[in-house]
């Protein structure tokens, strides 16, 4: 049903058909009984459940962020089936992102591009959306970025205004300093700066209170020396969790002709052609950090097995984006079936 569904949809240019996706499905659940109709036909059970610093996960999949960046469709989102849902990237500032277009598909390998520029109505706008009321059971964390026009040495700030702004709102916070869409975004991850955004979040005076745990987004771009030092990093700012990993500057391997690709421009590449290396990064991270760090596994997930990989390299939960992009409405159900027959 839904590859019929996705053959309408891929007609549309792919920024507008996600958008009129989610009215599409945020309407159906504001119609009567639209809610139960949602969470009868995707409901999925319970898979290993396990409590991580105060928060109970029902199953490992998780939404990444990006799909749903101001948190104005958790709602039919939740009904899904999702175990939690990463809101963001959001920034201090509201900002409008690069110029359009920005996001493109590749059908061929399953795969999209995008260079969003961190499009958001701003960390404020967020909180403020949240504290309207928030799906039961539902994990929520909050993706937080540098707007564009603040330069490297002023970043920390912005993370700091992030934090503020949503600590009350969120379940825990995931630093980005990987997305390659933000001119010099990614040299945040050398040491320095890292340990110093991780040490303040960590360290704020609003963590006394309640605790939000702080995990980071990492790059698959990195050489084994990046990764030794994002471990480093790890260890002496005692971070609790990494998520591996982002989209990938790479266009190594693709289907999709050459020229067809290059006609896209710039931006960052996910879905099934970066599952090898986003495995291998978060294989080599793994072995390199304390068991009690929580580890996130991003990047080519399509499948139960896809599922199953992760998590025997060391990742714990899972978030999905572009495969549920193809997959469709009922992949969150269809990879939790699947995980509880072995």
């Amino acid at each position: 049903m839904y590859s019929i569904l996705r053959r309408l949809l891929f007609a549309l240019e792919p920024e507008r058909a996600h958008h009129f996706t989610m009215e599409t499905l945020k309407t159906i659940y504001k119609l009567p009984f639209g809610e139960t109709i949602l969470k009868t036909t995707f409901l999925t059970s319970d898979f290993q459940p396990f409590e991580w610093k105060g928060l109970n996960f029902r199953h490992p999949v998780g939404l990444a962020a990006g799909f749903d960046k101001d948190g104005k469709y958790l709602y039919p989102l939740a009904s899904l089936g999702f175990s939690f849902i990463e809101v963001g990237t959001v920034t201090p500032l509201p900002q409008p992102g690069n110029d359009k277009p920005r996001l493109f598909r590749l059908p061929a390998d399953k795969a999209l591009i995008n260079r969003m520029g961190f499009n958001n109505e701003g960390a404020q706008s967020l909180a403020a959306r949240l504290k309207q009321g928030k799906p039961r059971n539902l994990i929520i964390g909050g993706n937080i970025g540098k707007n564009k026009i603040t330069p490297n040495e002023e970043a920390l700030r912005d993370y700091i205004a992030c934090f503020e702004a949503l600590h009350a709102q969120v379940d825990y916070f995931t630093i980005n300093v990987s997305s390659p869409n933000t001119p010099g975004l990614r040299s945040l991850q050398d040491k320095k700066p890292l340990e110093e955004i991780i040490t303040h979040l960590r360290k704020h005076p609003m963590q006394s209170t309640t605790y939000r745990p702080v995990l980071l987004k990492i790059a698959p771009d990195l050489t084994d020396e990046q990764i030794d030092d994002i471990a480093e990093v790890c260890a002496n700012t005692s971070l609790d969790g990494i998520v591996a990993t982002n989209t990938t500057i790479s266009r190594e391997g693709l289907k999709t002709s050459k020229n067809q690709v290059e006609s896209m421009g710039s931006g960052g590449l996910s879905g099934l052609p970066i599952q090898k290396i986003s495995d291998i990064v978060l294989g080599k991270i793994a072995k390199k950090i304390s068991s009690d760090t929580l580890l996130i596994g991003v990047g080519g997930i399509f499948t139960a097995e896809d599922v199953r990989r992760k998590l025997d390299l060391g990742a714990r939960l899972v978030q999905v984006y572009t495969g549920f992009v193809y997959e469709g409405p009922q992949m969150v159900q269809r990879i939790v079936k699947n995980l509880s027959k072995k």
